[in-house]
């Protein structure tokens, strides 16, 4: 944990994507919120079917999913910390977003080999 998940326009470009995750991942690796660097992941899934009131039509959306226990401030300064990121790879893409999602710690279930 945590798990990073970048939703995008399909027509983003592959090239565009990997550069944003690996500079998202390391990102996470250099904050605070996240002390075991082995279990940060990100992965990105690109959405054929947009529609949007916005133009440009496009967008990318992460979702940080976390286990519970970090405050509303280590939150939201990781959130602007991942949109910043998201913005110098992303310049001309319409919408970036960042939602940090808790998770409970109590129910989350894990499985490594």
């Amino acid at each position: 944990m945590p798990h990073l998940v970048l939703e995008h326009s399909a027509d983003l470009g592959d090239e565009a994507i990997r550069l944003t995750c690996e500079a998202l991942f390391q990102t996470a690796c250099n904050s605070p919120v996240f002390a075991n660097i082995a279990a940060i992941k990100i992965r990105s899934i690109p959405c054929r079917n947009v529609h949007m009131g916005t133009k440009p039509q496009s967008f990318a959306h992460l979702t940080v999913w976390m286990l519970s226990g970090r405050d509303t401030e280590q939150k939201k300064t990781l959130a602007n910390d991942l949109l910043n990121v998201m913005d110098q790879h992303l310049p001309n893409v319409g919408v970036l977003t960042v939602d940090p999602r808790d998770m409970d710690s109590l129910t989350y279930a894990k499985r490594v080999i």
